[in-house]
């Protein structure tokens, strides 16, 4: 019995020998068989030290802030079938960031969808369930709270408000269920995005490549601080949005006490008062905002507020733009009593009002 086991064990080995020869030379004789001088090494240089040092910020930073960052994914199963048979549960995915180490994720609303579990997928590898706690469609922003899991990684946030154009920030996330991709850009633009649903709140935009599975990730600042949260691309994924960080964390507590935000409103249709109206009215041009239409019932009817009225200002806030005062309103306390400023046919007056809370299905201006 011994020798038929050596016997076997010899074989083994010469055919693996054989194997190695042959390869050896067909390696030869296709290397033979290539061209000379078809590539030519590049000598050993050294880089410009500023190129360098410019290097070695982005890559510590790519590495550094990597294990904070999550896929946030979300399984839709279809009772549904086709002729091919029984359809595959429908995934959606995106990507997120850890804000602390008990597991708190901050992502974008449209990731999480309708859901209230996730599955969040950490930089080691292990696929944890999060509960999420509470979401807003207008801003959309989600917090998820993942279990089972203590002494994570985190980032830390900054301070969006200190962001200049042209400054540098890199986009992390998950772009096409990818584990871990970056992006470089600038900061473009300060402004409200058109597109977006949210109540007139200044978006960052950047040039930083943002793709499908981007949503929810962190935008950072070259000191490696959340400057902003990831919510869309323009066509073409050419200019991407993100949520000021300023905002998200005057939003969070909100949503972790309420699982929701509730804004606020006063039931009105407004227009920009044009240089006619401002002219008529005794107004200097880019003052005030036109009511051009009261909803019946609602807290501006209710606080005598009428059809061609211009509001000047909320308790002594002046209101310039329609963003301004949907600004304002929103993020006014449900059930506070605002003193409102008008120019009523030349007159100014003033009315209270109390605020109501914003109608999630209907469509407002303010």
């Amino acid at each position: 019995m011994k020798k038929k086991w050596i016997v076997r064990v010899w074989t083994s080995l010469l055919g693996l020998l054989l194997v190695f020869q042959f390869a050896t030379a067909l390696g030869a004789v296709e290397t033979s068989a290539l061209p000379k001088g078809l590539w030519h090494e590049g000598p050993s240089v050294q880089v410009d030290p500023d190129i360098a040092r410019l290097n070695q910020t982005f890559t510590r930073l790519a590495e550094q802030l990597r294990p904070a960052v999550v896929q946030v994914r979300v399984a839709g199963a279809s009772a549904a079938t086709s002729s091919l048979g029984p359809r595959q549960p429908r995934r959606a995915q995106g990507s997120g960031f850890l804000i602390s180490q008990d597991g708190y994720v901050v992502t974008a609303q449209h990731v999480v969808g309708e859901g209230s579990q996730v599955e969040v997928v950490l930089f080691d590898g292990r696929h944890l369930r999060g509960q999420v706690l509470g979401k807003d469609r207008r801003v959309d922003l989600a917090l998820i709270k993942v279990e089972g899991a203590s002494d994570l990684p985190f980032l830390p946030l900054g301070d969006s408000d200190r962001l200049k154009l042209g400054e540098l920030v890199m986009a992390l996330g998950s772009p096409f269920g990818l584990d871990y991709s970056v992006s470089l850009g600038i900061v473009g633009r300060r402004g409200v995005n058109d597109e977006a649903p949210s109540p007139a709140f200044e978006f960052i935009q950047t040039d930083a490549a943002v793709n499908p599975g981007n949503s929810g990730g962190p935008l950072v600042n070259m000191a490696g601080q959340v400057v902003g949260v990831t919510t869309m691309a323009a066509r073409g994924g050419s200019l991407g949005f993100s949520i000021p960080i300023n905002l998200v964390k005057a939003l969070l507590p909100q949503l972790l006490e309420r699982g929701a935000i509730i804004w606020g409103w006063l039931g009105i249709q407004i227009e920009e008062v044009d240089d006619e109206l401002a002219e008529l009215e005794g107004l200097p041009l880019g003052k005030g905002v036109l009511v051009s239409a009261v909803l019946p019932g609602q807290p501006a009817d209710q606080g005598g507020i009428r059809v061609g009225d211009i509001i000047l200002s909320i308790d002594e806030v002046a209101i310039n733009s329609p963003k301004e005062l949907i600004r304002v309103v929103s993020t006014s306390q449900v059930g506070k009593e605002v003193r409102i400023t008008l120019r009523r046919k030349g007159q100014d007056l003033q009315v209270s009002v109390r605020i109501g809370a914003y109608p999630e299905r209907e469509s407002e201006e303010g």
